[in-house]
């Protein structure tokens, strides 16, 4: 009998493996964000990030208002591609968000209520390891982005101003694992769209005494100078105002639960790996559990049976990486897994294997007699 020749530990063995390889690691990674130690800023390693301790607000939200953001850095790689900042919102967790792309600044604007995304950016910012002052500032009329204190490009009818809303996200996508590798050298949020005088003012200031030389009408609502060099906040130097939290354990903001595989596709060639490999990966689950589950009298369709199982798995395990930042919950797994256990199933049906089991098994059993 075939059950005979598939043992129920084979099967046990078989849904250990996917599980471990689909869950592992088991537990949140220990948050990799570390003081700088001969200098003011933070260090993000693989999996870094810190969050704003409250949400910045907009006043006027129904009009279009002026904002700026200041931020020091320094990648570790010119060939990351990667999110080191976002303005999160629960009903639209990326809403505002910086990129590094390779040496270029990328700056993406998620307009929830046309479902796109506008994008603009800057080539050659990232080009030398070195620290960089980037200065983005936004008004009625136009977003200009600025590098070391010099205009950089200008973008027309192009307004961020209410997108400074919501919480702080700094080292990583709020939904995925996008980690950022680099130094965080100092952040400042203005309420006011900042001069280009105004902007190499802060930028000659901060070079050389630490911090910007700000002016009332700049409106400044946070300035993380981060010089703190200990502990697991960043104060703002504007008081009373919003800090920043460096959490103990590696966490998103928004873990993505069963995202649509229409969101997931990617034209990449990574992408279809991970599909390639998500089908391979249940193909075991298919064959062995198809394989023991035939002879059972009671059990009347074994192949639908074992496709069951492979979906109530696969489900699974999307559930639990909901909870693990560094894992994806898709349906786009959900659907590969699946169809991979149908073809572990079909594999099954193959008469040809079908013949090689029955050899192996025979083998098996006659050197089993013969020790005996």
């Amino acid at each position: 009998m075939i059950r005979e020749r598939i043992p129920g530990f084979v099967c046990v063995l078989v849904l250990c493996g996917i599980l471990v390889l689909g869950l592992w690691p088991f537990h949140r990674l220990k948050n990799d964000v570390t003081w700088l130690r001969n200098e003011n800023g933070l260090s993000f390693g693989p999996d870094g990030t810190i969050l704003s301790s409250g949400s910045f607000q907009t006043t006027g939200s129904q009009y279009k208002v002026s904002a700026s953001l200041e931020i020091w850095l320094q990648p570790e790689h010119a060939s990351d591609s990667s999110t080191f900042l976002t303005f999160s919102t629960p009903e639209n967790p990326k809403q505002l968000s910086l990129h590094q792309y390779h040496s270029s600044l990328i700056l993406q604007r998620q307009i929830q209520s046309e479902h796109r995304t506008a994008t603009i950016g800057i080539e050659g910012v990232f080009r030398q390891i070195k620290p960089v002052f980037v200065a983005i500032t936004s008004g009625a009329h136009q977003t200009a982005m600025y590098v070391d204190g010099v205009l950089a490009d200008s973008f027309r009818q192009f307004q961020i101003g209410n997108d400074f809303t919501g919480q702080l996200v700094i080292g990583t996508s709020p939904m995925d694992r996008d980690s950022w590798h680099g130094e965080l050298l100092g952040l400042a949020i203005y309420r006011s769209e900042l001069t280009a005088a105004e902007v190499l003012r802060h930028y000659d200031t901060w070079k050389k005494q630490g911090r910007p030389e700000l002016t009332y009408n700049e409106r400044a609502i946070a300035v993380y100078l981060l010089d703190e060099h200990a502990g697991q906040v960043a104060h703002n130097a504007v008081r009373p105002g919003i800090d920043l939290n460096i959490p103990e354990r590696y966490s998103l903001l928004h873990q993505t639960f069963l995202q649509p595989f229409w969101n997931e596709y990617k034209s990449s060639w990574s992408h279809w790996a991970d599909i390639l490999m998500n089908i391979i990966g249940f193909v075991p689950l298919g064959f062995f559990f198809c394989a023991y589950l035939s002879p059972m009298p009671k059990i009347k369709q074994p192949a639908l049976v074992t496709t069951a199982i492979g979906f109530a798995v696969s489900l699974t395990i999307e559930i639990l990486q909901s909870y693990l930042p560094t894992r994806d919950s898709g349906t786009t797994d959900l659907i590969t897994n699946t169809l991979g256990t149908v073809l572990g199933v079909k594999l099954y049906g193959v008469r040809i294997v079908e013949d090689l089991l029955k050899r192996v098994y025979a083998s098996v059993s006659g050197r089993a007699l013969a020790r005996s």
